[in-house]
């Protein structure tokens, strides 16, 4: 069976390209961690804990480039690597990135790149590196309601529109996200959120 390579898969806008991986990392590492806050109450022993938010994945690796026997200079790989730091143009900001090895696929952006030199021709150009990569996942705030729906977004819920509430409120009460006030809107066949009447009843939907 042939060994198969790890590859980091770059979104460019509409359109992906493969950056292959020289050689196989001999290990990678995954970091996951919570947020919370450390409140002190006068006359307990140990702060109470309060959840905050989820923390953001991440993975780290070595990976090594060798182009000693080419005898050409191992910027040319190295630096389609480092360049995953760069601002893309259409949607200014680095690309999104997956780094894909077996059953090892990571969605998200390269946050760190550091290259370590090792080898290097009488002329002084650079034939081996080792690279120490840092992703982070990333997904978008639908994504993540989508995989963590909240309590409320689980059925459909009837609620009568208050004094001066609007949709994006209730979409923020009821999603905690604002902007899906679209949703709301979409279900119960408003065109024009503006004009929704003080007192009316309205459908919340479950987010699929």
């Amino acid at each position: 069976m042939a060994l198969k390579k790890a590859k980091i898969i770059v979104h460019k806008g509409s359109k992906t390209e493969n950056v292959d991986v020289m050689f196989n990392p001999g290990e990678y590492t995954i970091d996951t961690s919570n947020e919370y806050s450390w409140n002190k109450v006068p006359g307990l022993s140990m702060p109470i804990a309060q959840f905050v938010s989820g923390g953001t994945t991440t993975l780290s690796m070595d990976i090594f480039f060798d182009t000693y026997e080419k005898g050409t200079d191992v910027r040319l790989l190295t630096k389609k690597i480092s360049g995953l730091l760069d601002i893309e143009k259409e949607i200014h900001a680095p690309p999104l990135v997956r780094f894909v090895w077996g059953s090892l696929d990571f969605k998200g952006v390269v946050v760190g790149v550091n290259q370590h030199f090792t080898m290097f021709l009488d002329s002084g150009i650079p034939v081996r590196a080792k690279l120490k990569v840092t992703f982070k996942s990333t997904l978008s705030k639908k994504d993540q309601l989508k995989q963590i729906p909240r309590h409320s977004a689980d059925r459909t819920k009837l609620k009568m529109l208050s004094q001066g509430e609007q949709l994006w409120s209730l979409a923020a009460n009821e999603y905690e996200d604002p902007t899906l006030w679209r949703e709301i809107a979409k279900a119960n066949g408003i065109d024009n959120p503006m004009k929704v009447a003080t007192g009316r009843r309205i459908s919340v939907p479950r987010l699929d």
